[in-house]
């Protein structure tokens, strides 16, 4: 989908930064976080900020509706909104501004609503302070605009009792209830899976044709900056090191950290698969970024880049101006020629690995009160491979990969097994069964304990899973961090001190303390740039080649995927609807929900992924969503599994 037209909406910028410099108070210091940053929005225009974790993008965002915690403060430049200095606004017009001219979409809309109050109460407050009139009414006719089914429903919900697509529409709406000039959405679709976050994106995109509003659409997905935006800007450590139209700079990249960016991505055109079976090593981005305060005398980028000289290391560039683009780089004209960081190898599983399964689930359900979140699920898992897991937000991935961590109880006929002995909850398991199969979660933030230092939790698991103590679990500890490239200096820091992706390094560093034979990686790298997330999928693969270890992979990442998986397994409501290998998958044929899911097709205006359309325990449970449905036998039967080519099963009548 190309990028929606411009709409001219007044003559002012919706949004115009210059010169921004801005500075956090820490430990008596000002460390400064953004460098000198111009950037313009045009009234109807999408702009499109990218960045790794920690280059400004959410500051230089708060700053533009002066939001900064109480350590932050602009220290130089203009920010103006529809040309009104937001820097010199009183307090009252500050108010006035925000509640009529701008407004904000966070990551997460659950932290961004209130759990105590309903739906409709809340969203009557976003008119009211508005100032308009009629707020229930107007409540409810805006959960139409956004494309939710059954508003009235929704209006009398709590948040907990809504989906995450549902909840982001929720906070969309409210955000668009002061009828903005200019939209920020912050990282508005992560942790949101394919479908969904093709809907989400789709009422953006009308939303804007509507009412011309302007967005600046902070994100570290790179497709999605391509789809929606008409210019993007690159932050790199505070500066703006590459800006122009996006699909000039996405396809041709003046700036080599842009460059970067792009090659981190998996790629689906085969040159890093080993004969479409199993995943090689993505390029990555050497090195860390400076970090708040560092004084650069020269290039930003210049200890990273593969083609920095002394002259960058000593002068930094000055902001380069062609064909209405902009590049902060002294070469900028021979950025693609960047060598790569790292050359591609396969993975391959070892010779003579084992082929028989080591793990199998036969039957395996999950009853939630009256809820099946897993339903009737079978599956085995082989020494070495990848089994990638796929399927919307609430079709059970989660719940199916905690079953088989044993921190979820299975209902009674379903049966697991690691080597042919019964496999319990976790408190029934023994010690090598616990050892066995280990868990890498979603949010380190919630995985790690934040009282703990990273030594202290990577040596609790060396204790617990391999017995170790004294001077072995030290060096054993020490060992782990090497292994996952995780500086010894971190040892002594709490997990507040690290970024995301060192997070994770510790929680893999974790799982592997006691030599797991399968660990469960729950989107692993759903809230990683892309440049974190190359660097984390380099290191699975690795640990993957070195130890035999296996993965069952979630993910609504679909690129992820491709590149990591040898089998793919899909989930639908609790049901597994296809298994097979990563070829035969992706080739074809599919089930007509695989399709959906990897042609990120909307499903039916305003569905919520989680409502129950079904009429009754016959027939198929895709048949209400099904674009191939055959009829009556759809509605009446359920389908079995039919194997359309060796162990490619599709749970579909199509394929009878």
């Amino acid at each position: 989908m190309s990028a929606v037209p411009v709409i001219a909406a007044g003559t002012a910028d919706a949004l115009r930064i210059e010169a921004l410099d801005v500075v956090y108070r820490v430990g008596g210091q000002d460390r400064q976080v953004l460098r000198g940053v111009d950037l313009h929005i045009a009234a109807g225009e999408a702009y499109g900020l990218v960045g790794e974790s920690g280059c400004g993008k959410s500051t230089l965002a708060f700053a533009a509706v002066r939001y900064l915690p109480e350590n932050g403060r602009v220290r130089g430049g203009r920010i103006m909104v529809d040309d009104a200095d937001v820097m010199a606004m009183t307090p009252a017009a500050l108010r006035q501004m925000r509640a009529h001219d701008l407004s904000m979409v966070y990551q997460d809309p659950a932290k961004a609503l209130n759990p105590s109050l309903r739906i409709g109460v809340q969203l009557a407050e976003a008119f009211a302070v508005a100032g308009r009139g009629d707020t229930q009414a107007r409540a409810l006719d805006m959960l139409r605009r956004v494309r939710i089914a059954d508003p009235e429903r929704v209006m009398r919900a709590y948040p907990h009792q809504l989906s995450g697509g549902m909840l982001q529409r929720v906070v969309i709406g409210m955000a668009l209830a002061s009828d903005p000039r200019l939209l920020i959405l912050d990282e508005p679709t992560t942790g949101l899976d394919a479908k969904v976050e093709a809907e989400i994106l789709e009422l953006l995109a009308a939303l804007r044709r509507e009412s011309g509003v302007a967005l600046l659409f902070i994100s570290h997905n790179l497709a999605i900056i391509r789809r929606m935006c008409d210019r993007i800007g690159v932050l790199y450590a505070g500066e703006l090191v590459e800006e122009g139209p996006v699909s000039q700079v996405l396809e041709a990249p003046r700036h080599p950290y842009t460059v970067g960016l792009l090659r981190c991505l998996p790629q689906d055109d085969g040159s890093q698969d080993d004969g479409g079976k199993t995943g090689g090593m993505l390029d990555t981005i050497p090195g860390f970024p400076p970090r708040p305060g560092d004084v650069v005398t020269g290039c930003i980028f210049a200890d990273r880049c593969g083609l920095a000289t002394r002259h960058c290391i000593e002068v930094a560039p000055p902001a380069h101006a062609f064909d209405g683009r902009m590049s902060r780089c002294h070469y900028h004209d021979r950025a693609e020629t960047l060598p790569a960081a790292r050359k591609p190898v396969p993975r391959r599983r070892e010779e003579g690995a084992a082929v028989e399964p080591f793990l199998c689930a036969e039957n395996l359900s999950k009853t939630f009160s009256t809820h099946k979140a897993v339903d009737g699920v079978s599956l085995a898992l082989r020494q070495g491979e990848t089994l990638g897991l796929i399927g919307e937000s609430g079709s059970g991935k989660t719940t199916l990969a905690r079953m088989l961590a044993g921190l979820v109880e299975p209902d009674a006929d379903g049966r697991l097994t690691l080597d042919a002995s019964s496999l319990g909850a976790i408190r029934r398991r023994s010690a090598a069964a616990v050892q066995a199969v280990q868990m890498v979660f979603q949010n380190p933030d919630s995985a790690l304990n934040r009282a703990h230092s990273v030594g202290r939790i990577i040596g609790r698991a060396l204790t617990r899973l391999a017995g170790l103590a004294g001077a072995a679990r030290q060096h054993r500890t020490t060992e782990l961090a090497h292994a996952v490239r995780l500086p010894e200096a971190y040892l002594d820091a709490k997990p507040r001190q690290l970024s995301g992706g060192l997070k994770q390094r510790v929680a893999v560093a974790r799982a592997f303390a006691g030599k797991p034979r399968l660990v469960l990686c729950d989107e692993p790298t759903s809230s990683l740039d892309v440049s974190v997330q190359a660097s984390i999928l380099n290191l699975l693969g690795e640990l993957q080649r070195q130890n035999g270890v296996a993965y069952l992979f979630v993910s609504h990442d679909l690129a992820v995927i491709r590149h990591v998986a040898d089998r793919i397994a899909v989930l639908y409501r609790g049901q597994l609807v296809e298994i097979g290998s990563k070829g035969d998958v992706l080739a074809g044929p599919r089930h007509p929900y695989t399709d959906q899911l990897f042609d990120a097709q909307p499903v039916t205006a305003g569905a919520d992924v989680q409502a129950d359309r079904s009429t009754g325990g016959r027939g198929c449970i895709f048949r209400a969503d099904c674009p191939a449905k055959l009829g009556a036998i759809c509605d009446e039967k359920v389908p079995e599994d039919v194997e359309v080519s060796p162990g490619h099963l599709i749970r579909c009548h199509a394929f009878v």
